[in-house]
């Protein structure tokens, strides 16, 4: 799985195969979507057009809360595939655990049969917590590859990140800018790092991913920032620089709490 890639949430149906392709050409070879995104027509026809091998491209797409209480996983995922057009993805996931359901261990054994047909090489989790990893792990015979959850300097994570270690669970974050609630270009050290560097913000922040050796996905429907974004392996951030960005945690989430999602 690359460690950066492009993510489309919220970027609009008709606007997708543009985006995605732009970044298909830049350079991106990881691009997640999901179908609550109601866009993967759009990235299908990127990837269709592009002309770059399939096996070359990573897939991630994501089971919506609503075909997971119906518990309709099977159908949700074969029209995912139809969507996007595609014998098969390279990550499923679980967008979110619902765990007020009761379903999530159930369906995750459908997930095991979806990669055990091939339709998917790997699965994994979105915004699970550690008691969601805990009962997939206890109840079931495969183990999230990933858990996509929300990581920033402002909220990093630290106890489930290290569960997902101690098990094997890469976690791949989301929301690398604030998502939409918080403008992190302007938080703590991140503006005085950019300036020293001659970078922006963005490129500061999708840094801190990379030295850490986490896997990124960051959204951006604007051509010269698709391009900014993928531009970050020219630097390095130095060792105070990684340390000032780490010290700005506050454990403040941005975007939805896992506990208060439901379907």
């Amino acid at each position: 799985m690359p460690q950066l890639g492009l993510g489309v949430f919220r970027i609009p149906a008709n606007d997708t195969e543009r985006v995605v392709s732009e970044a298909l050409e830049i350079g991106y070879r990881l691009i997640d979507t999901a179908a609550s995104y109601e866009n993967e027509a759009g990235v299908g026809r990127a990837i269709a057009k592009s002309g770059i091998p399939r096996e070359e491209i990573y897939v991630i797409t994501k089971l919506w809360n609503i075909d997971h209480t119906a518990n309709i996983a099977p159908q949700a995922f074969q029209r995912s595939l139809d969507t996007l057009g595609l014998d098969y993805v390279d990550m499923y996931l679980m967008h979110w655990p619902i765990a007020s359901a009761g379903l999530f261990v159930d369906i995750w054994r459908q997930f095991e049969q979806f990669k055990a047909d091939g339709r998917t090489r790997s699965i994994g989790a979105s915004n699970y917590r550690i008691q969601d990893l805990e009962r997939i792990i206890n109840e079931t015979s495969v183990v999230p590859a990933i858990n996509q959850i929300e990581v920033h300097p402002l909220f990093t994570q630290n106890a489930l990140r290290g569960y997902g270690e101690k098990h094997g669970i890469v976690t791949q974050a989301w929301g690398p800018f604030g998502h939409t609630k918080i403008n992190l270009f302007v938080e703590g050290a991140i503006p005085g790092i950019a300036a020293a560097h001659g970078v922006t913000p963005a490129q500061v922040l999708l840094r801190w991913y990379l030295q850490h050796g986490w896997p990124v996905v960051g959204k951006t429907e604007n051509s010269a920032h698709l391009k900014e974004n993928w531009d970050v392996f020219g630097f390095s951030l130095t060792a105070d620089d990684m340390a000032a960005l780490d010290a700005m945690n506050q454990n403040r989430r941005v975007g939805p709490d896992p506990d208060l999602v439901d379907a």
